[in-house]
């Protein structure tokens, strides 16, 4: 299939490293490793356009180019990834309605809150008009599932569950023994953490599990704190690292993703707390790499940790219990190796990519065919 691929919260290409730019990096990977052909309407990213009439030309044009483009060669449908209230697909609907194209969205998101405040009110709007116009819908979230099925019919609606590659995160032994030396952590029980400095939820996250942290070492546990990431926000939290945990915490600066999996063996915990954490493809890296997670039991992350089996999801904001997980794993090794090896098999068991969107592959080619069937036939 020749496939229409639009991204409107952020561009394939978007310099600052995410879990949705990683989500939508995989979907176009698997899609061509199946012999698709995919291309790229639009770069405009159209967060929060409804508010910024600066940017309705460029939206207008990119319409006309890819209504041209379309037929030429012909395309045999169109997918949109992520398509929500802060960023609505304006381009897909617009496309396929004059062109009669099929429109999928990969990742809706429906929640009526945003009707309520004048701020989201247009973009709750418009992206509930582009949920309607979607022939199908994928999600790989649970509730969003639940959501979507009040505005279109449960038959337009699929589940998969998210993933990764897991042969692209295994164990290294030779890159635990390399950087733990670099480290200068020897046998000291290790606690990653991986996140954008960026002034949001990450460096709240961040802030927070240094404090957590803070915590253990006032308790006398010894530990290694060791955070992968850069932005903005690095100043203040090298700061708050340098008052509250000294000698136990390091930054690692910002990693790339092909090498995060020697930074996950090279630990023994995985923890970042994940407030209103949308999903976090962190944890299932940090998973597949054998490392038990330590999060917070909200937003995507249950979608992804198994609770009490491959790590310890503790209720938001609650400091108790989070030191108290996190205590629990410094303190016994072989609960670690347990929970890290069934991290391994949980993620190859339900989180692998290619195995999770084969559905997806076969729900795309049925929507071609049949829209191929219904031209030739009128």
């Amino acid at each position: 299939m020749r496939i229409g691929f639009y991204t409107p919260f952020k561009p394939l290409n978007h310099p600052n490293p995410s879990g949705d730019r990683t989500i939508a990096r995989g979907l176009v990977e698997f899609l061509k490793q199946r012999g698709h052909q995919l291309w790229f309407p639009s770069q405009l990213r159209a967060r929060w356009i409804y508010w910024q009439p600066r940017r309705w030309p460029r939206l207008r044009h990119d319409i006309r180019a890819a209504r041209s483009r379309v037929r030429r060669p012909p395309t045999d449908l169109w997918l949109t990834y992520h398509c929500y209230y802060k960023a609505p697909d304006l381009l897909g609907p617009a496309v396929c309605r004059q062109t009669g194209l099929p429109y999928v969205i990969f990742q809706g998101a429906y929640a009526t809150k945003y009707r309520r405040r004048l701020k989201t009110l247009p973009g709750f709007l418009l992206n509930r008009r582009a949920l309607r116009c979607a022939h199908h819908i994928f999600t790989n979230k649970t509730v969003d599932r639940v959501n979507l099925r009040r505005i279109v019919p449960g038959s337009k609606v699929t589940y998969l569950a998210p993933g990764i590659d897991p042969v692209r995160f295994r164990f290294d032994g030779r890159a635990r023994e390399a950087l733990r030396r670099q480290w200068g952590v020897g046998d000291t029980p290790v606690i990653l953490s991986a996140a954008m400095f960026r002034a949001d939820a990450k460096t709240k996250g961040l802030v927070w599990l240094i404090h957590a942290c803070a915590e253990l070492a006032r308790r006398g546990q010894a530990f290694a704190l060791v955070i992968a990431g850069d932005g903005p926000m690095r100043g203040t939290i090298e700061r708050l690292a340098r008052r509250r945990l000294k000698d136990h915490c390091r930054l690692a600066g910002q990693t790339p993703r092909e090498e995060m999996a020697a930074f996950y063996s090279a630990g023994d915990i995985f923890a970042f707390p994940g407030f209103r954490e949308p999903l976090g493809m962190v944890y299932l890296e940090a998973q597949a790499c054998a490392l038990p997670v330590v999060a917070f039991d909200n937003g995507g992350i249950p979608e992804v940790v198994a609770r009490g089996h491959t790590g310890f999801l503790t209720p938001p904001g609650q400091k108790g219990p989070y030191v108290k997980a996190l205590e629990n794993l410094i303190r016994a090794p072989e609960l670690r190796r347990k929970m890290g090896a069934r991290a391994v098999d949980h993620v190859r068991q339900h989180h692998d990519l290619a195995a999770n969107y084969r559905q997806l592959d076969t729900i795309l080619s049925t929507i071609a065919a049949a829209h191929k069937k219904a031209g030739r036939a009128q």
